[in-house]
């Protein structure tokens, strides 16, 4: 990779778009390639820790107030560093991908994972969504025009495959109703971990992060007073805890620093850090939630490993 590559690629993927920026971005001084990558890896980090997180926070709350009150968490805390940071208002050409990030991270996914949790365990989950890596990756082609070498998709395609094998392994050869909640929090996701990463090379990653959980509010407060109505809720530690890092840290940190990271080494590599996402959740279902794996966990681990490592070297 040149390294013009590898300083600017979302950047020049948004004039080619169209898409001009209105002010200086702190993304102008971005972290170098090692550093992008150590970012990526943090939020793949706090992403692992979200299933576990849910299911404890739904031993509290139902699964419509436990989406609402992360989200209204998460914005309240992206508000705050939005206001003392006194970050303008969106330029109106990126309300558009503002939306769409909404829609698919902030919205469609926690509420289709959180729904496919009230039947399915954590480690199933996690494995299924163990597509999302070669997901995002092929929408992120597809939406910038831009090809990734035959080693990169040879390697992507092998670890999604590990992925397949491995959720149907633990399923039984069929699917569930979660399943599809999951397929489809798959779609959503990977769109707005695209559009995400597009809009990171314009303005400052965690201003992404901000506006596009502050556009919830008032669908989340809406939620929250609704939720709370209807649904049965105790507090209990494991329920305060899950919630507390789920909005905390898997909404509102970690998707600062994935987008910081994605905005350094491009959105179709960092995407490929997430084969270690499912991996990283079946340890931690095991040390949180005491389920059990099959011997099949560790066998898919150096399969998704070595994947890993051969996409991060595959030119792009």
């Amino acid at each position: 990779m040149t390294a013009q590559d590898s300083a600017t690629p979302l950047a020049s993927i948004a004039v080619d778009a169209g898409h001009r920026p209105s002010e200086p971005r702190e993304d102008d001084h971005r972290p170098a390639r090692p550093r992008g990558t150590a970012l990526a890896l943090l939020g793949v980090l706090s992403f692992s820790l979200t299933f576990p997180s849910t299911a404890w926070g739904l031993e509290s709350f139902g699964p419509w107030s436990m989406v609402s009150l992360r989200l209204l968490i998460a914005a309240l805390l992206a508000g705050v560093f939005l206001w003392r940071g006194r970050v303008p208002f969106p330029h109106r050409s990126h309300w558009a991908g503002l939306a769409v990030v909404v829609a698919g991270v902030m919205i469609g996914f926690p509420v289709l994972t959180t729904l496919a949790l009230g039947t399915a365990t954590t480690s199933h989950a996690a494995v299924v969504v163990g597509l999302l890596p070669l997901t995002t990756a092929a929408l992120a082609a597809f939406r910038t025009r831009r090809r990734s070498s035959r080693a990169f998709w040879a390697a992507a395609l092998a670890g999604a495959a590990v992925v397949v094998a491995f959720t149907v392994q633990q399923s039984g050869g069929t699917l569930s109703r979660a399943d599809l909640y999951l397929f489809a929090a798959l779609l959503l996701c990977a769109a707005g971990y695209t559009e995400g990463g597009r809009l990171s090379g314009l303005m400052p990653g965690w201003h992404v992060v901000g506006w596009a959980l502050v556009i919830c509010v008032p669908l989340s407060l809406t939620g929250t007073v609704i939720g709370l109505t209807l649904e049965p809720w105790r507090l209990t530690v494991h329920g305060v805890v899950g919630l507390l890092w789920v909005a905390s840290a898997s909404t509102f940190l970690g998707l600062y620093l994935w987008y910081r990271g994605m905005a350094a080494i491009g959105v179709a590599k960092a995407s490929q850090l997430q084969l270690a996402q499912p991996l990283l959740t079946l340890v931690w279902s095991v040390l949180l939630l005491g389920e059990r794996l099959t011997l099949a966990a560790p066998l898919a681990a150096a399969g998704v490993l070595v994947c890993i490592a051969v996409t991060q070297r595959a030119r792009t």
